[in-house]
């Protein structure tokens, strides 16, 4: 691939310091900057903010999320 995306980890890599959207099994969608993940795909953002429809419901700032309440992880088109 020409973007050095080559493993599943590269994007996550490439993600950090950067704002990511995380897709949860409850319906819950959290966007923030990723600081840190582990292979478990556990991870920690900072300035993260719980979004309903779009919107920011509550804020939260530096978040720990169990990698295995995780659907997606998509890189914020912002």
């Amino acid at each position: 691939m020409g973007n050095g995306i080559e493993r599943p980890l590269d994007l996550l890599n490439a993600s950090k310091g950067k704002e990511v959207i995380i897709q949860l099994k409850n319906d819950k969608q959290f966007v923030g900057i990723l600081k840190a993940f582990d292979i478990h795909i556990n991870v920690v953002l900072d300035n993260t903010k719980e979004m309903i429809n779009g919107e920011v419901k509550k804020s939260f700032g530096l978040t720990f999320l169990r990698g295995d309440t995780i659907i997606f992880i998509s890189p914020s088109s912002t």
